[in-house]
């Protein structure tokens, strides 16, 4: 049975993506790699593709962490922060899982991350949920990014 771990998703199998490794014993995230050229307009945002999905366990999550190198070094932040990948998002019917970075450029140029460029890091957590906590009640998850809470 697997429990958490990346695999390519299928439209990115002939690019020669790498799975996400932690770089030392001590490290808690997995590097993520760019799966492509992306100009960072200044103070734009950008979408950028990793090629990747996540599978995780009912209960876990994973988060998106900008590298610190690309916040202190190049003026680069997440748009949303931290990122939020849920278990459900995994093979879902809108990009089967897709894992996008959305960055935003703070610099005063443009920038350009190039392919294989480690640009965020993937974390995997347990969470908790509240005694009155309905989740799952609904409907499944239909969309891909951004897809939770449509209509609200």
């Amino acid at each position: 049975m697997k429990l958490r771990g990346f695999e390519v998703v299928s439209e990115w199998q002939d690019k020669d993506i790498h799975l996400p490794l932690r770089q030392t014993g001590a490290s808690a995230g997995y590097d993520i790699e760019a799966a492509a050229d992306c100009v960072l307009p200044v103070g734009g945002m950008v979408l950028v593709p990793t090629g990747l999905k996540a599978y995780m366990q009912a209960g876990e999550v994973l988060t998106l962490n900008i590298r610190s190198s690309m916040a202190v070094k190049h003026n680069l932040m997440l748009a949303n922060s931290v990122g939020i990948i849920d278990a459900d998002y995994y093979n879902n019917p809108g990009n089967e899982g897709h894992i996008m970075v959305a960055l935003v450029n703070m610099g005063k140029e443009d920038f350009v991350i190039h392919k294989g460029e480690r640009v965020a890091q993937g974390i995997f957590l347990s969470y908790l949920t509240t005694d009155n906590d309905r989740a799952g009640a609904g409907d499944e998850r239909q969309g891909g990014f951004g897809s939770t809470g449509k209509g609200e």
